[in-house]
């Protein structure tokens, strides 16, 4: 069964810093936090949608959870927690800071039927970190991930690529030591510049230029295979597709299907590879997944046309009982 969310945002709240990239308006399409009976009125739609509670969370996203009034979230997990034993959901996620975890907060948090908690990590590297106004270091995500699991919490963590004093070789040292800490789950978002936030201002000095998305997918494609092949998860690839994101982005790694342009390159890396000793000017019939034949493509059949530009005439096909990443290729007489 396929994993799924009732997502409640909770937009800034608690958030001592105004970090470099943050537009929390933009981010998730509403500037108003979530109230009790936001919880219920969502639960009830997604409800009437026919989601299947035994794998659905009830998620808490968008602001620093654990840093909001405590009143304030112990109301809303009283409501998460009723509708949990109600309805029988898989449990309760909560995003945050690393800096604003502690002892006291993760046994509130497991009182009341947390499960899995996100920490907003973004960068390994205490220059970034500092350079895009984070308040934190990477100690304190390294801290705060031993304790989340100590406590027995499922992790995840959320990186960014392409921020401000950050590079690629920068970048893959955040996500060697994200391995590192074993999370079950990772989210990549490629920096996106929005509008009325200190990346803004930047970018319009000439001060940073952030990489495009055709720019990022190779290296984020990279990311994701090694994620996966540690066994940790990858279940975001890119923000989010909203009319509200494309009207405030001015620059930066943003594309509506990010995560299918990536997926193309992966398949693309692995076919080169098995063409490789083969030799070109000939025709090859490529055989993949049918599940994955559209991912191997790549969008607008690039890899086919990619593959032809480097000599190989290359037809891409779908068949029966391939794996995901196997690949099987027959030449042509």
């Amino acid at each position: 069964m396929k994993h799924a969310n009732i997502s409640i945002f909770v937009p800034h709240n608690g958030c001592p810093n105004n970090c470099s990239f943050c537009n929390q308006k933009a981010i998730s399409g509403q500037s108003k936090s979530a109230e009790t009976h936001d919880v219920f009125d969502a639960v009830n739609v997604a409800l009437s949608h026919n989601c299947n509670p035994k794998n659905t969370e009830i998620a808490f996203f968008g602001g620093s959870f654990t840093a909001i009034e405590r009143e304030q979230m112990v109301s809303l997990l009283t409501a998460a927690k009723c509708l949990l034993d109600r309805y029988g959901f898989s449990g309760i996620r909560v995003s945050t800071r690393p800096d604003f975890i502690d002892g006291e907060v993760l046994s509130i948090l497991r009182d009341y039927g947390v499960t899995s908690i996100e920490l907003g990590a973004q960068s390994m590297c205490d220059d970034v970190l500092s350079l895009n106004r984070r308040g934190h270091t990477a100690e304190d995500i390294r801290r705060a991930s031993e304790l989340i699991k100590n406590y027995g919490f499922s992790l995840g963590l959320q990186m960014m690529t392409g921020l401000y004093g950050s590079d690629f070789e920068k970048d893959y040292f955040t996500a060697r030591e994200i391995i590192k800490l074993h999370p079950e789950t990772v989210r990549i978002y490629p920096t996106v510049v929005l509008k009325n936030t200190y990346l803004a201002e930047l970018f319009e000095k000439g001060e940073y230029l952030p990489p495009n998305a055709e720019e990022t997918a190779p290296f984020a494609a990279r990311l994701l295979a090694e994620f996966e092949k540690e066994g940790i998860k990858v279940i975001k690839l890119g923000l989010h597709s909203s009319e509200t994101v494309e009207g405030d982005m001015i620059a930066g790694a943003y594309h509506p299907a990010f995560r299918e342009l990536c997926e193309g390159y992966i398949f693309r890396n692995i076919i080169e590879e098995k063409l490789k000793f083969k030799d070109k000017g000939k025709a090859y019939t490529v055989f993949v997944s049918k599940k994955s034949l559209s991912k191997a493509k790549g969008l607008n059949k690039r890899n086919e046309k990619a593959l032809k530009n480097q000599g190989f005439y290359c037809k891409i096909k779908g068949k029966e009982f391939l794996d995901e990443f196997e690949i099987e290729i027959e030449e042509l007489t």
